[in-house]
């Protein structure tokens, strides 16, 4: 494993017997394509697609055993954030997998390093490849330090990243006698697999907020996160 290597496994906590695992979980499929006809055994899209469940997984198990006295919806909100692109991508940058990410010429030139769909899917790709290295416990302690860890004392609460602000947004208007709020998708930009979009929402005829997400969804609350902020005010 070289010096780089070896200071990205010392900092994810888990040294690996096959670094190759490593290695693929880092290896964007734009590097293999530019290489030699695309085998989707050398790049991380599978160590991805089994890190997610993994992840899932890990964290479900996780917060049961932490929390035995939240409710099923509880839980379900808190894993929801956990496990979702912006947690993981925070988890990324703490990690500074960009740095480390294998990427294609044209990728690397469209600031594939600070894509935030690229750093969020190494995560559970890094997740993968310890699992596979090392069984379901490394990659339980990786979840539990690097996932579930970092993201605060969730004992005190739900972080403000759950709240529902749509929800909250279709109460404030109704209590204020407004037509429900109307949302719709006003630009999307970046390749199929690292899109960003922003979502405005409109309420009446005079009240607007436009926000950016890596999703729809995300977007959305965000921009009824700043429209409820223009109705408290």
């Amino acid at each position: 494993m070289s010096a780089d290597l070896a200071e990205l496994a010392e900092s994810i906590g888990y040294r690996f017997r096959q670094p190759e695992l490593l290695i693929r979980a880092l290896t964007h499929k734009s590097r293999i394509a530019e290489k030699s006809e695309h085998d989707p055994n050398r790049d991380n899209e599978q160590l991805e697609f089994l890190g997610d469940s993994i992840l899932g997984f890990a964290v479900s198990e996780a917060l049961i055993s932490r929390f035995p006295h939240y409710p099923e919806g509880k839980l379900s909100k808190l894993k929801a954030w956990l496990v979702s692109a912006t947690h993981l991508l925070a988890i990324a940058e703490s990690l500074r997998l960009g740095e480390y990410l294998l990427l294609g010429r044209g990728e690397e030139m469209s600031g594939g390093r600070s894509k935030r769909a690229l750093l969020a899917n190494a995560v559970e790709a890094v997740i993968a490849a310890i699992y596979l290295d090392g069984g379901i416990l490394p990659a339980r302690a990786f979840v539990e330090a690097q996932v579930l860890d970092s993201a605060g004392d969730l004992e005190e609460g739900l972080p403000s990243e759950l709240t529902d602000h749509k929800s909250a947004l279709q109460e404030k208007a109704q209590a204020l006698k407004y037509p429900p709020p109307k949302y719709s998708t006003v630009a999307e930009r970046g390749p199929e697999h690292a899109k960003t979009f922003t979502v405005e929402i409109r309420l009446g005829k005079t009240l607007s907020a436009r926000a950016e997400g890596i999703s729809k969804k995300e977007a959305g609350q965000r921009a009824a996160e700043l429209l409820l902020a223009q109705l408290v005010d």
